[in-house]
């Protein structure tokens, strides 16, 4: 597109939180995004957590919004400002808190960096199904709890484990993709009610129609659909209780699927264990159970892109602008009848 089809000069506006600003997009990618768009750049940051645009609106010539964490919805009153906002492009993953009706309505182009974000994800929650697979809470609160050495017969390993993967999402793929590389020949089970048999034969998976029937039969359950009303405490006590004894609970995707207090219960009893990356609410309230539970590892929403990583969701948004500039499809497009099914 040409600063003439959008209207007069063209200007591509960064809004996203303050803390998030320098991390994500700090002053080289700005440069190459300018660069890249042959745009101005303009910096909108805003406070801690969401809220309002802070500092003049300056957006009646912005035609590309890259935004991130922090950014207020883009409501029909913000968007009322921005008559010549054609793309936005979102350094970060989900969208839903971020494109309202107003959006679609005005046929922008929206682009998501999931993708980006995906592959921390996915590695973290690989690592996790390491660990849950040699059965490492258990083993270090035994451990941490007299110094109890099991013997080596007595010992997990991940060999010939069976996980089960609740969702093909991107992140569920990939996990499945790291379940199959590796060399401990794990048996992996996939439920996901739009997944076909063909397709999941080719992500090398055994499809499993009822949920019920993969939680039976899986040590290891792994989270991955999105927080949907659908997926609302899809693992509920009913769930729970099937899954085997010793079995383990992983959750990197969102709170909302699974039933917190069932399986604050399930895990208070020993009868299973946990690695909960997001909860339900979030945060927990101070002194929650699951806290204190010796087979309970609760961590802050940390399994996507962090810290160094938060580069890579800059750099993704900075080559989707350009080709979003140079009129190629955008590899992060986010259509409206898809959102509901995705995170």
């Amino acid at each position: 597109m040409t600063d003439e089809q959008a209207g007069g000069t063209a200007v591509v506006a960064v809004v996203m939180g303050a803390d998030e600003l320098p991390v994500v997009m700090p002053p080289d990618l700005r440069a190459g995004l300018g660069t890249l768009t042959g745009r101005e750049v303009r910096v909108i940051p805003v406070g801690d957590g969401p809220g309002l645009l802070t500092g003049p609106a300056g957006l009646g010539d912005v035609d590309i919004l890259v935004t991130g964490w922090g950014c207020p919805p883009l409501t029909k009153a913000v968007l009322e400002t921005a008559p010549q906002l054609r793309a936005v492009i979102h350094a970060a993953g989900s969208v839903k808190q971020l494109v309202t009706e107003a959006v679609w309505e005005r046929r922008i182009a929206v682009s998501s960096a999931a993708e980006a974000n995906a592959g921390p994800v996915a590695d973290f929650t690989l690592a996790v199904i390491g660990l849950a697979a040699k059965g490492a809470l258990p083993a270090a609160a035994a451990y941490a709890d007299g110094g109890h050495w099991p013997a080596f017969r007595d010992r997990q390993g991940a060999d010939g484990r069976t996980v089960g993967v609740l969702g093909a999402s991107r992140i569920g793929r990939r996990v499945i993709a790291g379940l199959r590389a590796s060399a401990a020949g794990y048996r992996v089970l996939l439920h996901d009610p739009y997944v076909t048999d063909e397709e999941a034969a080719r992500l090398g998976t055994e499809r499993v129609d009822r949920l019920a029937d993969l939680c039976r039969a899986s040590g290891i359950v792994t989270v991955h659909a999105p927080g949907t009303p659908d997926t609302y405490r899809l693992l509920d006590a009913e769930h729970l209780a099937l899954i085997p004894d010793g079995g383990t609970v992983i959750n990197t995707a969102r709170g909302s699927i699974v039933d917190t207090e069932s399986l604050e219960r399930e895990c208070r009893s020993g009868r299973l264990n946990a690695w909960l990356d997001v909860t339900d609410p979030e945060p927990l309230e101070e002194g929650h159970a699951l806290f204190r539970l010796p087979n309970v590892l609760v961590t802050p929403h940390i399994a996507g892109a962090q810290g160094s990583e938060g580069r890579r969701l800059g750099t993704y948004a900075v080559e989707e602008a350009g080709r979003w500039v140079r009129g190629e499809p955008l590899l992060g497009a986010v259509e409206r009848e898809s959102l509901r099914r995705s995170a």
